[in-house]
């Protein structure tokens, strides 16, 4: 073994606090002199005594209680005309053909749009579509099965 090749220290041991003014960190052990810091523990939400941030907000409950409802991800029709004639468009072959992610489509799920593009393949879908896109796929010969 070489020194060149010695495994790096990454773990460096800790500071001892409070021993002797020869360590670097005695008397007042980084704290400064004097005041709250000082002393004692606050809790993390203080902020000197006003009103926490977190008691100003409006109390809501639930988990994930934003305002907004989360939307479906939206697939455009362009998209879509790229699978063969006839075949079926389901939430599992549009995360195939990597038009989605599986994780968003596990939180929100997935809708069709786009009604003014020209649609020349007929396909058969099976996913939430908007009723502009409806029309179109279903001039173009194709079937919706929702």
């Amino acid at each position: 073994m070489e020194l060149s090749n010695l495994p790096k220290n990454t773990t460096r041991a800790q500071k001892r606090l409070g021993r002797g003014t020869g360590s670097g960190k005695g008397k007042t052990s980084g704290r400064g002199t004097k005041g709250q810091k000082a002393r004692g523990k606050i809790p993390v939400g203080f902020i000197g005594g006003t009103l926490p941030l977190y008691k100003k907000l409006p109390f809501r409950r639930g988990l994930g209680n934003s305002k907004r409802s989360p939307k479906p991800v939206l697939v455009s029709l362009d998209k879509i005309s790229q699978f063969k004639e006839k075949s079926e468009v389901t939430v599992e072959a549009l995360i195939k053909a990597g038009l989605v992610s599986a994780q968003e489509v596990g939180k929100v799920g997935v809708k069709i749009v786009g009604g003014k593009t020209k649609m020349t393949t007929s396909l058969v879908i099976k996913v939430a579509i908007s009723s502009r896109a409806r029309d179109t796929v279903i001039s173009a010969g194709g079937r919706v099965d929702v």
